[in-house]
């Protein structure tokens, strides 16, 4: 199937770092699947979408050492990781956050959520989570840009087991039943959501993508000590100029907007170590002392 042609004013370039599994999760079950789900977008204005790849050479053009092709956050060294979180922390572009600690979800089943017409239900719920964060944003930017609700163009890393159809058939699904939401919060602003805007590419062949892959990789080294090492929040902490917030403005809240963790943080139980990314990011402090909450809450 062909997407359709047809104009845009804003891109929401999609990537996730960690797995979507749910059989088997770690900590509670070794070997398991990943302990977090980050799924993370950057969002451009389309008059700047041409600069986009200029932008990704330069960040490259500042290692000291050769790698590869592709930007890929997880290949590159302690000070390239720093560096490339920096410079992205100057570019004119807004990034989202959705973190699903799924320790509490293992062997989980969601018949409402599981009647999505995918293969990958727990995914597409996830990118539905962070596009009601995107599609507030962008409808807000584009009633202040232009005095109405402008197209957004989404762009998807390409996945095992995701294609296009698939995408397109969910929120087609989505659109045509206005459904309830799975959870209280928020909704999708199809003023600014067009099915025929989606698409699925490889990581190597959009640059956009691998700025989409630095900030949810660097989200996850932040709260992922059984992949990855030690949690290190230090990367993700550099990106705060350029994190989303609601409103858009220096006074707007980061936390809930351009990072939602999933589920709270009494139910999430996060040693100090996992919380400290989200207490940087504006989560009260009570919320994630894990001495503040006894077990049977």
């Amino acid at each position: 199937m062909t997407p359709l042609q047809t104009t845009y004013d804003y891109i929401a370039y999609i990537d996730e770092s960690g797995d979507d599994g749910l059989r088997a999760v770690k900590p509670c079950t070794f070997p398991g699947s990943s302990e977090w789900l980050i799924l993370s977008a950057v969002v451009i204005r389309a008059s700047n979408e041409s600069k986009v790849a200029g932008w990704v050479r330069d960040i490259r053009a500042g290692f000291r050492s050769r790698q590869a092709k592709a930007l890929h956050f997880a290949d590159l060294s302690p000070a390239n990781k720093a560096q490339v979180c920096q410079f992205i922390a100057g570019l004119d572009l807004r990034c989202f956050v959705v973190a699903s600690n799924k320790k509490n979800m293992e062997g989980y089943k969601n018949p409402d959520a599981e009647k999505i017409p995918s293969q990958c239900w727990f995914y597409c719920w996830m990118t539905r989570v962070l596009l009601e964060r995107v599609t507030r944003f962008v409808l807000q930017r584009s009633l202040t840009d232009h005095g109405e609700p402008r197209r957004l163009r989404i762009e998807y890393s390409a996945r095992g087991g995701l294609r296009y159809d698939q995408m397109h058939a969910y929120y087609e699904w989505l659109r045509m039943k206005r459904h309830k939401p799975f959870l209280p919060w928020g909704k999708l602003c199809f003023e600014v959501m067009d099915v025929n805007l989606l698409r699925v590419y490889p990581h190597h062949e959009r640059e956009g993508l691998q700025l989409a892959d630095t900030v949810a990789a660097a989200f996850f080294k932040a709260c992922d000590k059984h992949d990855t090492g030690a949690c290190d929040p230090s990367f993700a902490k550099l990106l705060q100029d350029r994190m989303a917030r609601e409103p858009d403005n220096q006074g707007g809240k980061i936390s809930g907007f351009g990072v939602k963790l999933l589920p709270s943080f009494a139910r999430a139980r996060l040693d100090n170590d996992q919380a400290e990314i989200f207490k940087h990011y504006g989560y009260p402090s009570q919320w994630w002392d894990p001495a503040a909450f006894s077990d049977d809450r």
